[in-house]
């Protein structure tokens, strides 16, 4: 059990980290919004606590993409005039205003579903535009191994206070912006605000399949085993995370030649 808290979220976040280096924020972005890190962790919390425990947190999750969302949107236009800790800041208070608000609620997969629903169309509706689209540069080693540290960190810290903190805080600490909070301020620092806000619009393309992903494992949990849940939903998470990958290419190859035809 602790050779999957310590190796789970890192390799996945070391594959993550790499993708930006290699196709650019968009791509890092896409893929980071797939769970690289709840989906671990809340499998742990399945074989800490139960399926039952493990549907209820993965519920949370599912509404935890709307306080994400939030610290996406307050990341995004915080840094196009403040420094990285200013904005890391005021993405950080607000995420656990969000979440605070989510743990109050009723744990219903309908109003979860509905609330990440509505905030991954509000943020791609009012997150700041950017056209940066050049891959960053190469990431050091110690870059690279202290991503993968935070990573298990988190893992361990929230499946081994998850006994107190409940199903509701586990499933909403499963989603703590780890990704969001590394991703951009190496980046912010590194390429400046555009390839951040780049970044950040790109991960919203990528809440469809967590949405998916956290959805049907809320409903399959307690009634199939874990590991058949868990790929069933990993399936589910992957084909959706190409449909939306399609679209959006479709639809800037459109925007492109619309583009081109005005300019004629």
């Amino acid at each position: 059990m602790l050779a999957l808290k310590l190796t789970l979220v890192p390799l996945f976040l070391l594959v993550v980290s790499m993708s930006g280096t290699w196709w650019g924020p968009s791509i890092a972005g896409w893929l980071a919004g797939l769970p690289v890190v709840a989906g671990p962790i809340l499998f742990i919390l399945v074989l800490l606590h139960g399926p039952s425990f493990g549907a209820h947190a993965a519920t949370l999750s599912l509404s935890a993409i709307l306080a994400s969302e939030a610290f996406n949107f307050a990341y995004a236009w915080t840094c196009r005039r403040r420094s990285w800790p200013t904005a890391l800041s005021v993405a950080m208070m607000t995420w656990l205003v969000c979440a605070c608000g989510l743990s109050m609620l009723p744990a219903s997969p309908i109003w979860a579903a509905t609330a990440a629903f509505a905030a991954v169309c509000f943020g791609q509706s009012f997150l700041p535009r950017s056209s940066a689209v050049a891959a960053g540069a190469p990431l050091t080693w110690s870059d690279l191994i202290g991503r993968m540290a935070a990573g298990a960190v988190l893992t361990l810290l929230v499946t081994s206070l998850s006994g107190r903190a409940g199903p509701a805080w586990s499933g909403l600490l499963a989603v703590f912006p780890l990704l969001g909070i590394v991703l951009s301020v190496s980046s912010h620092r590194a390429h400046g605000p555009a390839f951040v806000i780049s970044m950040l619009r790109g991960m919203v393309l990528g809440r469809f399949s967590f949405a998916a992903f956290c959805l049907l494992l809320s409903f399959s949990l307690p009634y199939q085993r874990p590991l058949v849940a868990f790929a069933e939903a990993a399936v589910l998470a992957m084909s959706v995370q190409w449909g939306t990958k399609r679209m959006a290419t479709m639809q800037h190859s459109k925007n492109t030649a619309s583009d081109i035809t005005a300019a004629e």
